[in-house]
């Protein structure tokens, strides 16, 4: 079976046609840049660019940096403000003519790590974050996702954790990584207090190989530990692969 998987970013909308029994782009990726202000009508336009570019037919999966809740935006998270309240399913449909269903990003990224990636097999208590412009969270207990935890917005010397502790964060403050990896260590240590989980998965842009060697060594937890597989094709695998749902009867998106 297969549907096309949306990663709705505040910089570039991405997008590809994926085979959901493997979690296998069936297709180069096709990004376009988000537009500025990142409006729903703005972004519904450029998934139906996306769309149209695989002149796709059939069900639409997005991931949309937002609090979703019954195809509905609660926040907005580097997309405009007029994400909220928008039921964003229903707009994306009606702009591409396609069945949509949409949800949080860090959970579409979530899923595709528990579906195809670091969690496949795993039926515990698995937390994945996903760390760059800010910090994500999906929680899954035995395999079943815990939808927008935002654990990112957990308080951290009187911030947001996402503003101290993310690679934004890290790059804005030209911090070493082993200076960004102490910071990260306490966010860490917090979370992993608050939920004992037994894996904890990082995603995100340090989870890149090159940037994992950097860091990775410094962190310590009781949970398992180990870096996302699927890297920046995660939310398109978990977006599409979470779409699955629209083949089911009675579905409230």
């Amino acid at each position: 079976m297969e549907i096309l998987g949306i990663d709705i970013g505040g910089s570039g909308v991405k997008g590809a046609p994926v085979d959901i029994e493997n979690g296998k782009l069936l297709a180069e990726r096709h990004r376009i840049k988000t537009p500025k202000p990142a409006t729903p009508q703005a972004i519904a336009g450029v998934v139906a660019k996306i769309a149209r570019h695989f002149a796709w037919t059939g069900p639409i999966g997005c991931a949309l940096p937002a609090r979703v809740k019954h195809g509905v935006a609660l926040t907005a998270a580097n997309i405009d403000k007029g994400w909220i309240g928008t039921n964003a399913a229903r707009l994306i449909d009606e702009a591409t003519g396609c069945p949509t269903f949409v949800l949080n990003d860090a959970d579409a990224a979530g899923v595709a790590e528990m579906a195809f990636g670091a969690g496949r097999g795993r039926h515990d208590y698995v937390l994945v974050l996903t760390v760059g412009t800010g910090i994500g969270s999906a929680l899954f207990i035995h395999q079943t996702l815990v939808p927008n935890t935002e654990l990112g917005h957990l308080e951290l010397d009187g911030h947001d954790a996402e503003s101290r502790a993310s690679d934004a964060a890290r790059k804005r403050e030209d911090l070493s990584w082993h200076a960004w990896a102490r910071r990260f260590q306490r966010y860490l240590s917090h979370v992993e207090f608050l939920l004992a989980p037994d894996l904890i998965i990082i995603g995100g842009g340090v989870s890149r190989p090159k940037k994992w060697a950097k860091f990775g060594d410094r962190l310590q937890t009781q949970a398992e530990l180990m870096p996302a597989l699927l890297q920046n094709e995660a939310g398109i695998i978990g977006a599409a692969y979470s779409a699955r749902v629209l083949l089911e009867p009675e579905v409230t998106r």
